[in-house]
């Protein structure tokens, strides 16, 4: 799914996705697809597509700012005994709306003659029965209708499942987009919960500076609708076409960029599986926009240490461990180290005629370093691509290394000390919120719907080892170790002592939920007057001592001083909370924890970049 200009939704066996990168001959050439099967485990080289294949050279093709059209990475069909050669199929965006005509179809040959009116259809051409029309919903709750809400406007773009428009707040004015995913398209279960993943995903992973942002998800009889933050700027795709490929201090800037997005996605669990340039668009048309990643519809929830067998992805993106079929989150860092390749040089580091040739370089072919840009490209910068496009993916730097490599480091703003987890950077902040905050964050957590805290419970069953419903000492220290945060013991026991809201000793689900919430979800209105309400028993519009007093006995917190609970928030000093106080205390920043300085140097340091130099 995604934005706009996002890929194709739903087929798991990717796309061949980048423009026709020009050949590294002298004669650029035009690398060529198939809409066929191809194999993708046992790759034999042939004439065609030998390792050190060099394209024939042919007169150059007019500047392609276009990928190829999909192809499918899948096995071939048994039971065909012969299948010619298919022409080349016109080049097209992942996400543009092509309508076969009347005689474009390759396989016209196979479709029954014109059928008199009034005669019965053949019954191979029924319609297929739909999981997303037979299930009572695919988001499992009842929505607001999308149209009371929003206004929809011209059409942005179209996948093979749904289409992208552009979305008008009827409140505030304020511009989305909508990606419609059509219920009859999506005709098994898995289609169905793949929908649902996504939005469990990308809610997941909400607010982080560098992501694609879910406003909202409807449905109605006919359709899942999914409102996002609208980027209008275009494709990263589109400005390396434009440019031929960046200065390395420009690459710099935007790799950082992209393999913090990585290193959060798997800090919180989430492998995303599809990154290429066509799925990081820029906010604006300005040079130093903001870049944020989408296209979540191949991205799922692992845990550390476990294995996936099911091809995805990208031709030229691809890692060679999935094309081998057995693969985890570092399969994301190879794909990414392409993306920094193609940033300094325009060009993929293994590239073939064919998407067969593609797969062979993948698996066995060699880096190349010495084309022109590369003699003038620096040495820490080929030793990072090296160290990201190594085969062997346990010899690979994880993301959280990559971004300590001293070519980022050297290029630009780079952090200063080490990098928290996603999940560590929220405890920290969790910890430092005064008792009040502590038990509004648990009355928002539970009133959350299943997809906005799907990924957190993830998180938890990962660290609940022994399935007790409870997190003990141990299993949060080797649940922090997994996400990548390496703590002395006593810090732990610290946090251990913050997310314990109720003091038994160990962390249970609704408070780790509470604990590790992200904190964009407290800007929501609904939540805040939600949470306010549970405080305020009697309706009066204020938390009183006594009122404060029984939301603690109802949270087994011994102990406290309401006095003093209530003089943190209380602005007025009238001895009580209002709504406008309680608001303020929830929306007021954790500083001193987390990433979020780290983030911001991160813009900084790609805006400074980006910026034109004399």
């Amino acid at each position: 799914m995604g934005n706009v200009c996002a890929g194709s939704r739903f087929p798991k066996l990717g796309s061949i996705s980048g423009s026709i990168w020009p050949s590294r001959a002298s004669t650029p050439s035009q690398p060529t697809t198939t809409s066929r099967s191809v194999p993708v485990v046992q790759v034999q080289a042939s004439e065609s597509t030998s390792t050190d294949l060099k394209p024939p050279p042919v007169p150059a093709p007019a500047a392609q700012t276009t990928p190829p059209a999909p192809i499918v990475i899948s096995e071939p069909p048994r039971h065909s005994s012969s299948q010619s050669e298919p022409s080349r199929p016109q080049p097209k965006r992942d996400d543009a709306s092509q309508q076969p005509g009347p005689s474009s179809s390759s396989s016209s040959s196979s479709q029954p003659p014109p059928q008199p009116q009034g005669k019965k259809k053949p019954a191979h051409i029924k319609r297929i029965s739909s999981a997303g029309l037979q299930v009572e919903s695919v988001l499992r709750r009842k929505t607001e209708n999308l149209k009371d809400k929003y206004s929809l406007g011209r059409k942005l773009g179209q996948g093979q499942f749904g289409t992208t428009y552009l979305c008008v707040d009827k409140a505030t004015g304020r511009e989305h987009a909508c990606k419609s995913i059509a219920k009859r398209k999506l005709v098994t279960d898995e289609d169905v919960e793949d929908v649902r993943r996504e939005i469990q995903i990308m809610h997941h992973l909400a607010g982080h500076p560098n992501i694609i942002s879910i406003v909202g998800a409807y449905e109605d009889a006919v359709a899942v609708h999914v409102v996002m933050e609208l980027c209008a700027g275009g494709e990263l795709f589109d400005r390396i076409v434009r440019r031929g490929h960046y200065s390395e201090r420009q690459a710099a800037a935007l790799a950082r960029v992209i393999v913090a997005v990585v290193e959060s996605c798997h800090s919180l669990g989430v492998m995303h599986r599809d990154l290429k340039p066509e799925n990081f668009l820029f906010v604006g048309n300005e040079e130093d926009a903001p870049l944020k990643t989408i296209d979540f519809g191949l991205s799922m929830f692992f845990r550390p240490g476990e294995a996936f067998t099911d091809v995805v992805g990208s031709p030229y993106y691809v890692a060679p461990e999935v094309l081998r079929k057995n693969y985890g989150q570092e399969a994301d860092v190879w794909s990414a180290g392409v993306i920094i390749y193609i940033l300094l040089c325009g060009v993929p580091p293994f590239w073939a005629e064919t998407e067969q040739g593609i797969f062979e370089q993948v698996l066995h072919g060699s880096l190349d370093f010495e084309s022109d840009p590369w003699p003038n490209v620096s040495d820490n910068a080929k030793d990072l691509l090296r160290r990201m496009l190594v085969r062997d993916p346990k010899k690979r730097l994880t993301a959280h290394q990559v971004l300590c490599h001293p070519w980022l480091q050297m290029m630009g703003s780079a952090p200063d000390k080490p990098l928290d987890s996603a999940v560590l950077s929220r405890l920290k902040q969790f910890s430092a919120m005064n008792k009040l905050k502590k038990m509004a964050l648990r009355v928002i957590a539970e009133n959350l719907s299943e997809e906005e805290i799907a990924g957190l419970k993830e998180m938890f069953k990962m660290m609940d080892t022994d399935n007790s419903g409870q997190i003990n000492f141990e299993e949060l220290k080797a649940g922090l170790h997994r996400v990548g945060a390496n703590m002395k013991e006593p810090e732990i026991h610290q946090l251990m002592q913050a997310a314990d809201i109720d003091n038994s000793g160990t962390i249970d689900y609704g408070e780790f939920i509470a604990a590790t919430l992200h904190l964009n979800k407290v800007e929501r209105e609904d939540h805040l007057f939600a949470a306010f309400q549970y405080f305020d028993k009697d309706g009066s519009g204020y938390i009183t001592a006594d009122e404060l007093q029984q939301a603690c006995d109802e949270f087994g917190i011994e102990d406290v001083r309401l006095e003093d609970m209530i003089g943190e928030v209380d602005q007025d000093n009238d001895g009580r909370i209002d709504y406008n106080e309680f608001v303020a205390m929830m929306q007021k920043s954790t500083s001193g924890f987390g990433k979020k300085g780290h983030r911001n140097n991160l813009s900084i340091g790609l805006i400074d970049a980006l910026k034109p130099h004399s």
